[in-house]
């Protein structure tokens, strides 16, 4: 099943000639089983996974950001009971990160939207387990003083006595080196840190294994970063601004990832139908849109809108807020626009333009009385969560505007440690698994894959890695530091509707990906992984 289309009016969202449409109030004329249960099971009885770290390894800026005090929340008996442990035995700092890291996988355990208990068989090891395999070498060729403690580190790895190919050995070695050279890195010792980079440039590649490209890119973020504390050598990357990475993703680039890669449809079909379940009977409906990129999630609201048999809406207004590309949001907007006359729609849409999010002002919003104001923000507040007063200043003006709902999608990983060695380890996990899902979703669109890695994704890493203070920009937190921040906005999590989470299902059966897939409930959120990885999150949120 292709849910979309693409032509030269733009796209059309079509189905199998039953069609894929989003409810208003009740589901599908058939029960959508997958799995062993249906969406119902699922939505009653998932068990949330154990996503939040053990101890306090996001950024403090985070954790000042969401209101968390890691003293109070690790408190003063556990402090002392980790004190007691760090004296019985000294490891290297990646140590106890390799260990947490197998505690957070989401489980294929039938409660899940995969295509039961069976976890995809494939000729290759999945890239998480070569990097687990690896992180358990890298353990074991610890001094002794760390070996023989290893037992007490109880780590979820695989035995290194699986059976394995020679490319999945060279890629075992390759991530090894990796780890090693991260690890003399954060110990300030770079001559040896180099040699183990040497090597990692020999054998890694931006257009070999998975784990060849993301050590490509790992390769040259170490070698940018030597650069930086060293000022001895020249960086192998230039580091483009990120602000200016938006131009660079077109719409193409947006559109193919949105109709190869299951997590993109999941995102945006339960998302729109979060927005449909919170309109009621309004008629003037008005979202606003940060970051609107290809705004391919409105045309699968606009087709809902359109559909509406009673209460039909006056008309749909669209406010996208940006900082720069006014000409590619203009021209989204156009597009937009020819759309929703294609299905006698009545669109209006509205863009508002800020140097400085700081700028942002209630009064930049063209509000009527009666409209039903919804908010969405995928993968947009994430930029701004190492300044806390843009972040601050968005919510107020969110809180003040009060919008019936507002959908969340956003990277569910914790690459936002203080240490450079935790962010590199959980980098490591987050990326292969991504890098991995790219091989398999865009097998078929080359040139798409390699443009979004050597941009987008290669630009990232670098600044997790490479950059520190204010020059790091990238900081993905998980679910738990959005609720904590959310919370002190007077913002309620509010559960996804079964409608919303029988789009999920829908949309996995057109993937041959699907059983790569583990999409699960944690709380009332849903959370997206790739071989049991978590990847990307979407909430439901309102005012109380």
């Amino acid at each position: 099943m292709e849910l979309f289309s693409f032509g030269v009016d733009f796209f059309r969202v079509h189905d199998n000639e039953e069609g894929v449409a989003i409810s208003k109030s009740g589901g599908y004329p058939n029960s959508h089983e997958f799995g062993t249960g249906s969406s119902d099971d699922l939505h009653h009885d998932a068990v949330p996974s154990p996503l939040m770290p053990s101890s306090c390894e996001e950024d403090d800026t985070a954790e000042k950001a969401a209101g968390i005090d890691c003293q109070t929340r690790t408190g003063p008996k556990k402090k002392q009971q980790q004190q007691q442990q760090q004296q019985q035995y000294v490891l290297p700092a990646a140590f106890e990160v390799l260990r947490r890291h197998g505690s957070r996988r989401l489980k294929f355990d039938g409660k899940t939207w995969s295509t039961g208990n069976e976890q995809p068989q494939s000729a290759e090891l999945p890239t998480e387990m070569i990097i687990q395999l690896a992180a358990e070498k890298f353990i074991q060729s610890a001094p002794q003083s760390g070996r023989s403690k290893l037992s007490a580190l109880n780590h979820p790895y695989p035995s290194s006595l699986l059976s394995h190919s020679d490319e999945d050995s060279r890629g075992v070695q390759l991530v090894q080196n990796l780890l090693s050279c991260a690890e003399k890195v954060d110990e300030k010792q770079h001559e040896r840190a180099l040699k183990f980079l040497k090597e990692c440039e020999k054998h890694s590649s931006p257009s070999g294994t998975p784990i060849q490209r993301m050590a490509f890119y790992f390769t040259e973020a170490l070698f940018s970063k030597i650069a930086w504390e060293t000022g001895r050598i020249t960086p192998k990357v230039s580091e483009k601004p990120l602000d200016s990475l938006e131009p660079l993703l077109c719409p193409n680039i947006l559109i193919a990832f949105h109709k190869e890669h299951p997590h993109s449809q999941i995102t945006k079909f339960a998302g729109m139908q979060a927005i449909v379940d919170h309109l009621g009977d309004a008629r003037k409906v008005h979202v606003v849109d940060f970051q609107i990129r290809s705004g391919v999630q409105w045309i699968i609201l606009m087709q809902a809108l359109a559909a509406r048999t009673e209460h039909p809406i006056h008309y749909l207004k669209l406010t996208a807020v940006g900082t720069k590309g006014r000409l590619m949001l203009e021209d989204t907007g156009r597009q937009l626009a020819a759309f929703a006359e294609s299905l006698d729609l009545k669109f209006i849409f509205k863009l508002v333009m800020v140097e400085n999010i700081l700028d942002l002002r209630e009064d930049h919003f063209e509000r009527d009385a009666d409209e039903a104001v919804a908010f969405y923000a995928a993968y947009s507040l994430m930029s701004l969560i190492g300044r806390i007063d843009h972040i601050d200043h968005v919510m107020g003006v969110i809180r003040n505007i009060n919008p019936c709902v507002m959908v969340v999608t956003e990277v569910e990983a914790n690459c936002n440690a203080p240490t450079f060695i935790g962010r590199f380890v959980e980098s490591l996990f987050f990326f292969g698994a991504y890098f991995d899902s790219l091989a398999e979703c865009m097998k078929d669109d080359e040139p798409n894959r390699r443009f979004a890695e050597s941009t987008m994704f290669r630009s990232s890493i670098n600044n997790i890695l490479a950059a520190e203070g204010k020059e790091r920009k990238v900081r993905h937190v998980n679910i738990n530091v959005w609720r904590a921040f959310f919370v002190r906005f007077g913002l309620v999590e509010v559960e996804l509707s079964l409608s919303a989470l029988d789009q999920v299902t829908v949309v996995l059966q057109g993937f041959s990906s699907r059983s790569s897939c583990t999409v699960q409930l944690d709380g009332k959120s849903l959370i997206m992984g790739w071989k049991g990885t978590p990847l990307t999150s979407l909430s439901v949120w309102k005012f109380k």
